[in-house]
């Protein structure tokens, strides 16, 4: 009896979270103009809950940006959506994200890429988006801890690449980086920042456009050698 008891409110608190996660992407994303399907999707099938603190889950579905520890958040699912968008991934395509923070930007993008490298400045958070990745079956994501501002020249060059976090200008290491042919989607600035796109042409020529102002955390320089 005690074991029925307990699988109904395991079910009923999924069928909670899944009727919220399908609200927030109807009237927060869908309403607001993010219209690619495979985004909307991969959106819809990501639960936002096991990317935040245990205490802030019955927040997870809200529009706006909670706090996930170490003067980190996850961003605005909104905000999530709308870079997602502009990045146009393609199943074939690697991409690099630099900001790992809760994971919950990688397990999108794992969705619609063939794999995802991410890199988390906080060891304690690269810890965690690696074990929350696990847990949500994301197998194509590879974090680890190190300097974003270095990029990952190993892996490099990559389709598409990804900023969670707003250097004061994009770093040359990631535009080096960047596949002939491929799309940059960050915030860039400090007092004030605009989410910009860089588009890198088949012949190398670059391509800037702002979209508009956001407001993320600043990207930190490390001292790692990765």
């Amino acid at each position: 009896m005690k074991a029925a008891v307990a699988t109904a409110l395991l079910l009923f608190a999924a069928d909670a979270y899944e009727k919220a996660r399908l609200t927030m992407v109807k009237e927060h994303l869908e309403a607001r103009g993010i219209r690619d399907a495979r985004v909307l999707a991969a959106i819809r099938d990501t639960p936002r809950h096991e990317y935040v603190p245990a205490e802030l889950q019955a927040h997870a579905y809200e529009d706006r940006p909670l706090p996930i520890g170490y003067n980190q958040t996850i961003s605005q699912p909104y905000i999530v959506g709308l870079m997602t968008q502009l990045l146009e991934t393609k199943p074939e395509h690697i991409v690099l994200e630099l900001g790992s923070g809760s994971g919950y930007q990688s397990a999108i993008l794992s969705k619609l890429a063939k794999h995802v490298y991410s890199i988390e400045i906080v060891p304690e958070l690269a810890a965690s988006a690696t074990k929350a990745l696990q847990r949500t079956g994301c197998r194509n994501v590879t974090v680890r801890h190190g300097d974003g501002y270095k990029g990952w020249p190993e892996q490099a060059p990559f389709d598409r690449i990804i900023l969670t976090a707003a250097p004061p200008e994009i770093p040359q290491a990631l535009i080096d980086q960047l596949k002939p042919g491929g799309k940059l989607v960050a915030p860039e600035g400090e007092a004030e920042q605009l989410l910009m796109v860089i588009e890198k042409s088949a012949n190398g020529a670059l391509s800037r456009r702002s979209v508009i102002p956001v407001l993320f955390v600043p990207m930190v320089r490390g001292t790692s050698d990765k």
